[in-house]
């Protein structure tokens, strides 16, 4: 079993609130990851998402695109973002969650040797297709590194199973049509959609993508494992709101 699997399923054992934020590698500068990935850890997260910038993020909404567009206009990179990861110690694992172009430009094979020198354990794909995995998950096959898989509102229950068989670290159940941000509305059927998922999967069900306030992760944890929060800590780390960051995250808890 890979670390990240296991790590997050002994919480869920524990009945403990798997919490991941998510933040922009490089929007406020490289210099400022590892302090950012320290604030995040010792304020209680299960695991941190790391998003890679890119030109043309598809399910990223506006907070999260800016912060991106921040970064590259920083000049950071894939190359330079791995390079610092291989520097950072923490012991709270790391999710990557990147486009396809960036690291089928960088090198497959070199991406996941790369990859195995930091602590990063998972990754999300959201561009690559199921059946495309073969791509990379033969890759992936003997290093510690999981591959998460998505499923959105509509995804066929056929296809859940499927996905739920074949994914790895934790299931990511996408809240919303659309684009991740904040404000979003949750239809009523959300939590048995949750609640499905969760009853077919022996790993954590996470939900993501407008999750924003301590009543909404009140709301997924009744059907499902935890959550995944993006925009609002995104905004807040824009903002330097340092403090408030370290507020919330200690408030799911």
């Amino acid at each position: 079993m890979k670390t990240l699997t296991k790590h997050l399923k002994t919480k869920q054992q524990n009945d403990e609130t798997i919490f991941v934020p998510y933040i922009m590698a490089g929007a406020q500068g490289l210099d400022q990851l590892e302090s950012e990935i320290s604030l995040l850890s010792e304020a209680g997260a299960s695991a941190i998402e790391l998003g890679i910038p890119f030109s043309d993020p598809v399910a990223d909404g506006p907070v999260i695109q800016a912060a991106g567009l921040r970064a590259l206009q920083k000049e950071v990179s894939l190359t330079k973002i791995i390079a610092k990861l291989k520097k950072i110690q923490t012991q709270t694992p790391l999710v990557l969650m990147t486009y396809f172009n960036p690291i089928f430009y960088f090198g497959l094979e070199t991406f996941i040797q790369e990859l195995q020198e930091t602590n990063v354990k998972g990754l999300i794909i959201p561009d690559l297709p199921f059946e495309h995995q073969e791509l990379i998950k033969p890759l992936l096959k003997e290093s510690d590194i999981a591959l998460i898989p998505l499923i959105a509102l509509t995804t066929p229950k056929k296809r859940i199973v499927e996905l739920v068989e074949a994914g790895e670290g934790f299931i990511y159940a996408v809240a919303v049509n659309g684009v991740t941000g904040v404000g979003r509305e949750y239809q009523a059927s959300l939590d048995q959609h949750l609640a499905y998922i969760q009853s077919i999967s022996d790993k954590p069900v996470l939900a993501g993508f407008g999750v924003s306030t301590k009543e909404h992760v009140e709301r997924f944890r009744r059907n499902c494992a935890g959550v995944i929060v993006g925009s609002k800590i995104v905004q807040l780390l824009s903002e330097g709101k340092t403090i408030e960051v370290e507020k919330f995250v200690k408030s799911v808890f």
